[in-house]
């Protein structure tokens, strides 16, 4: 057994058994690169089989001065995973991750944008190109439906719903779930679909994809990310954004003006209603108002 072979075994592991997406399974797979790496630096000779809790604690510390604790437990996380699955295959009897500590890191609040900021932003969207037209778009389909970056990018006209007001998103996992999407969303997707994409010389095999780059292949997560950038330079907004931000706006609005969090955590796609609590954390005198206004000893 070595490195290369386990973790190609690894990754198909996660792909086939799990059904884990191709972001998530590298996200997994550069943990154990960098483990390697550091083994190869410090000319280490040991096989994943063989190696002990010792080795993996000093590769542990040397990381620990590079990154943040949140980083550092996500690396811990990730290698206990593979090391498991070597148990789960026969190859090792012991996991020595056991012993290592998760460093603590808290609860980490995500950013938000105000409804004037999300507003501004989409305002800013130089509507005189087609590219305009589809930015619009995609900014209004991931604030009005809460999709993350990776959903919206493969989001296909056939997932399209919209006599019943829905449409079908394929999530981590590919877990699938339905998810209503407003007429003001529908809108500005039927202007680019009907107006803008029909011009495009559309590639092979993205046919059915709704959102196009010019060339007229499915867009790369990175592109969105530069987008949403880019209109935040332009209005001078003073805070770190991606399309996340947009999703963690979604799920705030909605608990703000009365949404219950299992709506919210469906909408998501959460598959455990903690990680969707985090929006409660977000607007103590909302919650205040709640308790002003339901609770019978008010």
């Amino acid at each position: 057994m070595n490195w290369k072979t386990d973790i190609k075994s690894y990754q198909s592991y996660l792909r086939i058994e799990r059904g884990l997406s191709k972001n998530t399974i590298d996200n997994y797979s550069f943990d154990i690169e960098r483990l390697c790496l550091f083994l190869e630096e410090n000319a280490i000779a040991v096989s994943p089989v063989k190696i002990s809790e010792e080795i993996i604690q000093q590769f542990i510390y040397s990381v620990s001065k590079e990154v943040n604790p949140r980083s550092q437990a996500r690396i811990i996380s990730g290698l206990k995973s593979f090391f498991s699955y070597l148990i789960f295959e026969d190859y090792r009897q012991d996991n020595p991750m056991e012993l290592i500590e998760t460093p603590k890191t808290g609860r980490k609040l995500p950013d938000t944008l105000s409804v004037e900021e999300i507003d501004a932003l989409i305002a800013a969207i130089d509507l005189s190109t087609n590219e305009g037209e589809r930015n619009r778009a995609m900014l209004e389909t991931l604030y009005g439906c809460g999709l993350r970056v990776s959903e919206l990018v493969s989001l296909k006209i056939s997932d399209l719903f919209f006599e019943e007001g829905f449409i079908k998103i394929t999530g981590k996992g590919n877990k699938q779930r339905f998810v209503p999407i407003g007429k003001l969303t529908q809108k500005y997707i039927q202007i680019y679909k009907d107006e803008m994409r029909t011009h495009l010389n559309i590639k092979k095999g993205h046919e059915d994809t709704l959102f196009l780059n010019r060339r007229g292949s499915q867009l790369t997560r990175a592109m969105v990310f530069t987008i949403i950038k880019d209109l935040a330079t332009k209005i001078n907004l003073n805070k770190s954004i991606s399309p996340h931000t947009l999703r963690h706006s979604f799920a705030t609005h909605l608990l703000e003006n009365g949404a219950d969090l299992r709506s919210i955590q469906l909408m998501l796609g959460h598959e455990s209603i903690t990680t969707t609590e985090i929006y409660v954390h977000l607007d103590r005198r909302f919650l205040t108002e709640v308790i002003n206004a339901f609770h019978p000893r008010k």
